[in-house]
């Protein structure tokens, strides 16, 4: 009974209790200095109750921490992003550029743009190789650049508060680093392209080039075909010896040159047909001259000196006349057995002599000149010695030829072409404005006139 008693005094006492605190107690709001945590213990009078726990004190100073690493790495990802965006804004002027490059060229390649500053990166190189390394480094940078900013944003920390109240680092949203990602792909993508553009163009220049030099060589073959062709067709005479050389100025370098050399002779026979009135003096219808010795056979007439033969540079006057500005046919003998010469004029026999060179062979593989006296074999020629007029069918034996062969020769009844040097266009070569040209010598010769 007492018992029972007791319980009911005690249930009647706890809700009094429970009733006299749930209408007598009040809640009292303290303010939170700045930068305090809420749930730390501060005091009415808003000082902060000093934390008992050691490990309260570092959580809450890793907080503070963290905090201002985030807000530096927010700063950080502001300023990567503005710089993403010069970039984008870079490569859209690269853009424009190459697009106006190209309608530029497809207005014409001789045309030039007038206005340089607009839509161009002004620093773009314009030679297709300088672009193509240039966009190649800008590639390189911007990739590095980025991976830069994408290595940097993985290791952007967050507050993860675990339910223990300890903190964790955890990488950013993946949504940036996926931006990070394909803004990455997406610019490299367009340098590639554009550097595939370019090395295309290159290719096509290249290609333009190349077949602009094939077709020019192409067409400079042609003309020189065809030149070939003409001066051919030019030099279709009615025989091979019917041509001239004409030598018309006293220079040194007007002459003709036979492609033939002389074997080693003992004798030796040349004939030509002359016309000149040059004075004073014809000068050197033609010279022979070998290594050591230039003068080793020369037909001269120099100043008032008579016409000379030289042979290994010793000397015999000849009694001929040719500066009446007449064609005359003109032949010479030799041979080495003592010396002995003959001089025919038109077909006749005007003068013989003997002891010139004797038992001197005419040496081989010298030079034959027309027109010039050689000081060295070749050249070195001297403008006063030079010969002026006209001059054809120069032929050379190896023997003396008979005088009616001679006579042949002068009257036009034969012609005998030489054995050793024949009158041949092919045979002959002509220098410094000394021309080739058809000739008649028959009918123009002084016995017909």
């Amino acid at each position: 009974m007492l018992v029972l008693v007791a319980g009911l005094l005690y249930l009647v006492s706890g809700r009094a209790v429970r009733s006299q605190d749930a209408t007598g107690s009040r809640f009292v709001c303290n303010a939170i200095p700045p930068g305090a945590e809420p749930g730390c213990g501060y005091g009415p009078t808003g000082n902060r109750v000093q934390s008992t726990s050691p490990v309260e004190d570092e959580l809450r100073n890793t907080i503070i921490q963290l905090r201002e690493t985030i807000l530096q790495q927010k700063e950080t990802i502001v300023s990567q992003q503005g710089t993403i965006k010069e970039l984008n804004s870079k490569l859209a002027r690269c853009e424009a550029a190459a697009d106006e490059s190209t309608q530029s060229k497809s207005r014409g390649q001789g045309s030039r743009r007038k206005e340089f500053g607009k839509n161009t990166m002004g620093d773009l190189p314009r030679d297709p190789v300088e672009t193509i390394d240039q966009l190649g480094k800008t590639m390189q940078s911007l990739k590095g650049r980025l991976e830069n900013l994408e290595q940097q944003s993985f290791r952007l920390p967050s507050i993860n508060v675990s339910a223990g109240g300890v903190s964790a680092l955890t990488p950013l949203p993946p949504e940036l680093r996926e931006l990070l990602r394909h803004r990455l792909g997406a610019l490299e993508t367009q340098l590639l392209r554009k550097v595939a553009e370019l090395e295309e163009e290159k290719s096509q220049l290249y290609n333009e080039t190349a077949a602009h030099r094939q077709r020019t060589e192409s067409t400079l073959n042609s003309l020189l075909e065809r030149i070939t062709e003409l001066e051919k067709s030019n030099n279709a005479f009615k025989s091979p010896e019917d041509f001239k050389v004409s030598l018309s100025l006293r220079t040194n370098y007007l002459y003709g040159r036979i492609k033939k050399s002389l074997p080693e002779m003992y004798a030796f026979t040349v004939c030509m047909w002359l016309k000149s009135s040059a004075s004073p003096g014809i000068g050197t219808p033609f010279s022979y001259g070998v290594p050591g010795q230039a003068n080793e056979i020369v037909l001269i007439e120099w100043g008032n000196n008579p016409i000379e033969l030289l042979v290994n540079d010793k000397v015999a006057q000849l009694p001929l006349s040719v500066s009446d500005g007449r064609w005359h046919h003109i032949c010479i003998t030799w041979t080495t057995r003592d010396g002995f010469w003959e001089a025919y004029q038109d077909g006749e026999r005007l003068g013989t002599g003997d002891n010139l060179a004797p038992w001197h062979p005419i040496k081989p593989g010298g030079v034959i000149i027309l027109g010039q006296e050689q000081d060295v074999v070749g050249g070195r020629f001297d403008a006063t010695q030079a010969f002026v007029g006209e001059l054809s069918q120069f032929n050379m034996w190896d023997r003396v030829l008979r005088p009616v062969d001679i006579m042949g020769l002068a009257n036009c009844s034969a012609y005998m072409p030489g054995n050793v040097v024949p009158w041949i266009d092919a045979n002959v070569e002509v220098f410094g404005g000394a021309i080739k040209a058809p000739l008649e010598i028959c009918e123009d010769r002084v016995f017909d006139s």
